[in-house]
């Protein structure tokens, strides 16, 4: 899996690029605020049909335009498929291989790609949404069933929820799918956890010399069963018109050094635990699709010394994996190889030779 080719217009600062990728490395260089996070935010979008910023549709068409589109011809095996892009205020059109069907899914599908950015910390120090999204897409890739489990599971905890505003009328007709549904994302979750722990261990071994710890809690007490949460939480589900429990308030706690990595370490070493996660997670999914997968390193020297950035480029140069990845001065990070090199400069892409 590479990307050869990638084409954006009117995304963000980038009115018109296109450039010739590495299957390999890739090195995107320039000034602050020059478009290198926009650039990679647009192929990074492709993939997934949304920002990593958390940015809105309206705050990612170029001023002026009236709406942005992205291409890339993507080698998969022995084929070259092609995958595209469009959205405006109108919504989101997507086109793999000309046709227009499959969604965000398919794209993800076609295209399946990791960001390490300046904001990855907040995996670590963040609320538990994110942790659960980081399992959640490794088992989107690894386990089938689970994409269509995982909606199931949504439209019943929001009829449950529409149940519960409506003083319970309907609510045991919604229970049983929901407990249902809610274990099948439970075990979904922890057969992915077990799978990682090994890589996840490893990975925080070699970039943070010390021993990580995970915990997983599924959203309910470990004491009981879900059936049981839920009754036992009626009266407080009746009062909030929520639903209390359940795989939407599971999380997973990370412990470094036998310490609550969310709260007693740095905001260094809150960067490293993260980027072991995410290149864990890679490092799975790259075995299960027996493919490479594309790599999005946004500045990685940012808040980190020359020695943990050493030990974060070795782990990922390690995994194989087609990467892209931008910096302010070219020398601030060494490749096995020369990377394909970039400059842009006020939405402007260039090659260097």
């Amino acid at each position: 899996m590479a990307v050869q080719l990638f084409r954006a217009e009117n995304f963000r600062c980038l009115k018109k690029i296109e450039f010739e990728a590495d299957p390999q490395y890739n090195l995107i260089y320039g000034a602050n605020a020059s478009g290198k996070t926009s650039l990679l935010e647009a192929l990074a979008y492709l993939g997934r049909g949304k920002s990593f910023r958390g940015a809105p549709t309206s705050a990612l068409i170029r001023h002026g335009a009236e709406d942005f589109v992205l291409f890339a011809k993507v080698e998969r095996g022995e084929r070259v498929a092609t995958i595209g892009v469009r959205n405006s205020r109108e919504g989101l059109e997507t086109k793999v291989d000309g046709a227009a069907d499959g969604g965000s899914a398919a794209l993800a599908e076609l295209l399946p790609l990791a960001v390490i950015d300046p904001d990855v910390h907040n995996l670590v120090a963040g609320g538990p949404e994110q942790r659960r999204r980081y399992l959640d897409w490794v088992a989107f890739h690894v386990e089938q069933s689970f994409l269509p489990d995982w909606r199931r599971y949504r439209r019943a905890l929001k009829q449950r929820n529409a149940a519960l505003k409506s003083d319970g009328q309907g609510l045991d007709a919604w229970n049983a799918e929901f407990i249902e549904l809610g274990l099948k994302i439970d075990a979904a979750r922890q057969a992915v956890l077990e799978i990682c722990v090994d890589s996840l261990e490893e990975q925080g071994s070699a970039l943070l010399g010390s021993d990580v710890r995970y915990e997983y809690r599924p959203g309910w007490g470990k004491d009981q069963s879900l059936a049981e949460a839920l009754s036992e939480g009626l009266e407080r589900d009746l009062a909030l018109g929520s639903t209390q429990m359940g795989p939407h308030r599971a999380d997973i706690r990370l412990f470094f050094d036998d310490r609550q990595a969310r709260r007693l370490v740095s905001r260094g070493q809150q960067k490293q635990l993260a980027c072991s996660m995410i290149l864990a997670a890679t490092e799975v999914v790259q075995t299960h699709l027996e493919r490479p997968m594309l790599l999005l390193l946004d500045d990685p020297a940012a808040e980190l010394d020359h020695d943990a950035l050493g030990r974060l480029m070795n782990q990922v140069f390690g995994l194989g994996c087609q990467v892209l990845a931008t910096t302010l001065e070219p020398a601030a990070l060494t490749f096995p190889q020369e990377p394909r090199l970039f400059h842009v400069e006020q939405g402007v892409l260039t090659r260097l030779t």
